[in-house]
């Protein structure tokens, strides 16, 4: 037989687990999760769960989303006409989300924004599980850049393709929104 004191003091102990592990468990659903984004110069670094609710809108503001690198030939073509597109349009918000790697960030994106007067903002995407994320972006997104969507609250279009010039992202916008 467990003498009184051992059995109280096995009481105590399996109560003082269970307070614990049922707070735990309790504030860990309380709790809020704040973005993890960071930040090199003035480029934040995005994974994907954080870049996610900026792909919508509540408002009627048209929202410009970009997919891009500089290694894409494509890609570096569109940047001049989205870019003319934004200047001329300021209520229109661009974000030109750069799928290049964080160690060429201060040495090769900055460098190259500068070079080409690209003032639009621009995040980097660095969440290496693609395969998870694209589908989540659009179902029928192969991976492809450029990639863009332009949206507000009523209309979503996707364009997996380049802008040939500034006239024909203008023409998407003006039919669709």
């Amino acid at each position: 037989m467990i003498p009184l004191i051992n059995k109280n003091a096995i009481y105590l102990a399996i109560l003082f687990y269970l307070c614990f592990s049922c707070k735990e468990k309790h504030s860990e659903t309380n709790k809020t999760t704040t973005p993890s984004v960071t930040t090199i110069g003035d480029i934040p670094i995005y994974n994907f769960n954080d870049l996610e609710p900026l792909l919508y809108t509540n408002t009627n503001k048209t929202y410009i989303i970009n997919f891009w690198a500089m290694w894409c030939a494509p890609c570096v073509k569109e940047l001049p006409y989205i870019q003319e597109y934004a200047d001329k349009n300021p209520d229109v918000e661009v974000l030109l989300v750069s799928m290049d790697f964080i160690k060429d960030i201060d040495t090769k994106l900055k460098p190259f924004l500068k070079e080409r007067n690209i003032t639009s903002k621009v995040v980097l995407l660095d969440d290496p599980d693609a395969n998870s994320w694209i589908d989540k972006v659009n179902p029928d997104w192969s991976g492809a850049i450029p990639f863009t969507i332009i949206f507000n609250n009523k209309t979503r279009k996707y364009y997996e393709r380049s802008f040939e010039n500034l006239e024909d992202l203008e023409n998407q916008i003006t039919t669709n929104f």
